[in-house]
């Protein structure tokens, strides 16, 4: 029996190694691969150019919104990212590891939880820098509360934090809830932060309103949580907008529509300040757009989809 499972375990090692050399050889390309990854993109090649990450087309942005458009750059945060996740994807014994675990626990537990449990699949949004070039304010600039919405494992309120004196946060996850209470984060709950008697300064929702059921309900309750004033909402969203929420391990579509039309990054941005934001009570103050970058596994060093990050403030 034990030679059985150790023959099994060493057929299991094969297959994923298998399994890599194939994802990462001229395959990739086909349009069956490209279909299964939608539009999640692997960079895997130097050659790539990442500075189609940030690129946008002026002349499809309306005329009103072409002086908040900030424009990003792969600066030395995201690189140090880069590295890391490139690193980490080496650790081949430690990846095969990851993928075992995965492909057990994945029977009851979310990927999600799974990533809490092992801390790993960490996410990227944008670095201090860019963070801070897009609420065009200084490395000194302090306010009081913020909240991070679905906050994951905290690594992005990690790059937020320093500037405010009380940080909190929300998330689903048991898992990561467990991540953020050991970064000593004070987590509320997902009906509790509506309700505490207080305004947030911030309000970060960053790639959530894609995957919540109901979108028109969580901007109304930022709005009303929002300091009036001078509170602002930072928002971002992987584009193009493909809504959809798991329920029970299945994707369905949310129970409240977003109405986002356009093809292309410039035409959505648009919509969205048109269509959504300007019937919420909400202004674009600034946005920019950057590369929603995942940790990677025993396949592929990373993932990237495309983001727009926005400032938002009340009007």
């Amino acid at each position: 029996t034990a030679v059985k499972r150790v023959l099994l375990l060493l057929c299991y090692f094969v297959a994923l190694l298998q399994l890599r050399k194939m994802w990462s050889s001229k395959y990739l390309r086909s349009p069956l691969s490209r279909s299964l990854f939608s539009n999640v993109r692997h960079q895997g090649d130097e050659e790539h150019d990442k500075s189609q990450w940030y690129a946008c087309d002026m002349e499809l942005l309306p005329m009103c919104l072409q002086p908040s458009f900030v424009q990003s750059h792969l600066d030395v945060g995201t690189r140090a990212f880069l590295r890391q996740c490139s690193e980490k994807s080496s650790w081949l014994f430690v990846q095969i590891y990851y993928s075992l675990v995965t492909s057990v626990f994945g029977l009851f537990m979310s990927k999600t939880s799974i990533n809490g449990l092992l801390g790993r699949g960490s996410m990227f949004v944008f670095s201090e820098e860019q963070f801070l070039r897009l609420l065009r304010v200084g490395p000194d600039w302090r306010a009081a509360r913020v909240l991070d919405l679905g906050a994951g494992d905290g690594e992005v309120t990690k790059i937020v934090s320093p500037h405010f004196e009380e940080v909190y946060v929300t998330e689903v996850s048991p898992t990561m809830k467990w991540q953020l209470k050991k970064k000593q984060y004070r987590v509320l709950g997902i009906d509790e932060w509506q309700d505490t008697g207080f305004y947030y300064n911030m309000i970060s929702c960053l790639n959530l309103l894609d995957r919540c059921d109901r979108p028109l309900t969580l901007l109304k309750d930022i709005r009303n949580a929002l300091e009036p004033s001078e509170g602002r909402l930072i928002l971002a969203v992987v584009l193009p907008f493909q809504p959809y929420v798991e329920n029970g391990g299945r994707w369905e579509r949310p129970s409240e529509y977003l109405e986002v039309t356009g093809e292309t990054w410039e035409e959505q941005v648009a919509s969205f300040s048109n269509d959504v934001f300007s019937k919420m009570g909400f202004a674009i103050e600034s946005f920019t757009r950057l590369p929603y970058l995942c940790e990677g596994d025993l396949y592929n060093d990373h993932y990237v989809l495309d983001d727009v990050v926005f400032v938002l403030k009340l009007v």
